[in-house]
């Protein structure tokens, strides 16, 4: 069974996660602080919800602390949608965000868009100017150095080098690598192209460029 852990010191909104996702027969595991998380645990999940604003320790924090040992889909949930705190919540691992007050709708499809891309099966790699894609791992490597990319930054990369040349809109992007059709963030493809942009440069390469006014695409 799918696990999903959700930490949030409004406990009517854990009680709506909670309800709504197991309907859709997912195990929910419910905590109000980064107190009461079970670190021993944290393997076990499929994926994490977060809020940001919570009392202690705040969600962008606990997301960098919870980045450093798991790989699933980390997703805020929150009621601040500022754009430092899109980049700085991308900047700690997070994958995606939604805005408070959220559908249970748009909660499911999000939350099923990210699951899928998580379990899609892969059997292939294959190499772009240099730039090696292991997808059964989804993992990217340069020059035998491994860029530690995030699942969402990995797709991106995956999406825009497979189709090299072809200029993606960051809208087209969200749409390919969530699969949800609802309101996109536009922020957030471009908070995660940067992090994309600053990884790279770290290794001397800028494989991803800008198409002003259009998008985004590999060189």
């Amino acid at each position: 069974m799918t696990k999903i852990l959700a930490v949030d010191d409004e406990r009517d909104i854990l009680m709506l996660i909670a309800n709504a996702l197991k309907k859709e027969n997912y195990e929910v595991d419910c905590k109000m602080s980064a107190d009461e998380i079970d670190w021993e645990t944290l393997h076990t999940y499929d994926l994490i919800l977060l809020d940001i604003m919570m009392p202690g320790m705040d969600g962008i924090t606990l997301c960098g602390k919870i980045r450093d040992q798991v790989d699933c889909p980390i997703l805020f949930l929150t009621a601040k949608a500022m754009e430092n705190d899109v980049e700085n919540g991308f900047d700690a691992g997070a994958d995606d965000y939604i805005k408070k007050p959220f559908s249970v709708v748009e909660l499911r499809a999000r939350i099923a868009a990210h699951l899928r891309r998580q379990n899609r099966e892969v059997h292939s790699s294959y190499n772009r100017d240099g730039v090696c894609f292991y997808l059964n791992k989804k993992e990217v490597w340069y020059q035998d150095k491994q860029v530690a990319f995030t699942g969402s930054e990995y797709a991106i990369c995956e999406l825009l080098s497979k189709n090299h040349g072809q200029v993606y809109s960051r809208e087209q992007i969200y749409d390919a690598i969530s699969g949800f059709d609802g309101e996109s963030e536009p922020a957030a493809i471009t908070e995660h192209i940067k992090n994309i942009r600053r990884k790279f440069n770290d290794l001397g390469i800028s494989p991803v460029e800008t198409v002003w006014g259009i998008g985004y695409r590999w060189k």
